[in-house]
């Protein structure tokens, strides 16, 4: 159980950095140029990894690492980007909270993974705290906002399990690089077609793009791929939750967004979920699809204490 919440404490890096880029993008972060927004995002953070795992990629790797770093970074990234810039923080977070969902669908027929009471018990309380946390003072969405924040996540939620299926030997950090790189790439000539040169940007922009980039990239995506090495792509959904609650905190404390009651218990629901869908026994791992080698972990992977 310590080995599995050390997993889960992983995990978490992920939707709470990405909770972060929401209003790091809305605040400090040009909002006419999503494209190379995007394409700064992965292409760095995609080449960092790649030379910190220094490996190629071999046979049917060549094929799969442009797919999934499309579905994962290329048109996720801009669409996230673009939902950044047209609804509040807390909304495009709470939209991406419905991965639990997303993540559990795909999952029972591509990896034989089906959804358990508890973790139905776990998905039902958080969403609740999702809709108290974003139920109150939303205002007038953009159906464009909204739009390319479900298409993110559908993206995304097919990216991951796709990931997930397709994992052999290769190394955990090589994998994510060669997806971020090859989504990368793309990002950046699509960019320079659509939008011309790169954005203008003062040292507070700088700041703000190597932050999204090596943070809420780069080790994000390595935390969330290891989770769903280890974890049901279900219950990793669910510690997805934390997406949206950093989303509002750092709103009420960066942007100027208002907080109620109804929403600090949204918080306090989320996280019971999480710890309710935790707490199963005997589902700490995920076991690989029918057919599929499991995980050797080697020294490129993340350390040990952290699967």
């Amino acid at each position: 159980m310590e080995d599995k919440w050390r997993v889960v404490a992983v995990t978490a890096v992920a939707p709470i950095a990405w909770g972060a880029t929401y209003v790091v993008t809305r605040h400090l972060l040009p909002s006419d140029a999503p494209l190379w927004g995007a394409a700064l995002r992965a292409l760095p953070a995609g080449l960092l990894l790649w030379a910190l795992a220094r490996r190629r990629p071999r046979g049917a790797w060549w094929g799969k690492a442009p797919l999934l770093g499309m579905l994962n970074f290329g048109a996720f990234f801009v669409l996230v980007y673009v939902a950044a810039q047209l609804l509040p923080s807390s909304i495009a977070a709470s939209i991406m909270a419905m991965a639990p969902l997303a993540l559990a669908g795909l999952a029972w027929p591509l990896l034989a993974q089906r959804p358990t009471v508890r973790w139905a018990i776990g998905a039902a309380v958080g969403l609740a705290g999702v809709v108290l946390v974003v139920g109150l003072g939303a205002g007038s969405l953009s159906p464009a906002g909204v739009a390319a924040s479900v298409i993110a996540l559908l993206s995304s939620s097919l990216g991951a399990i796709l990931t997930t299926r397709w994992r052999d030997e290769t190394p955990l950090l090589a994998t994510t690089s060669w997806q971020l790189t090859a989504g990368g790439v793309a990002l950046v000539v699509i960019a320079g077609v659509v939008e011309g040169p790169p954005p203008r940007v003062d040292a507070a922009g700088v700041a703000a793009y190597a932050g999204v980039a090596v943070i809420a990239t780069a080790l994000a995506f390595v935390c969330w791929f290891t989770g769903l090495r280890h974890l049901s792509a279900g219950t990793v959904g669910l510690i997805g939750l934390l997406n949206p609650v950093t989303g509002v905190l750092l709103g009420v404390a960066v942007g100027g967004e208002s907080l109620a009651l109804p929403q600090l218990l949204g918080i306090l629901l989320v996280i019971a979920a999480i710890a309710v869908a935790n707490t199963a026994r005997g589902r700490g791992r995920t076991q690989p699809p029918p057919g599929r080698p499991r995980l050797i972990t080697t020294a490129a992977s993340p350390s040990p204490s952290s699967r």
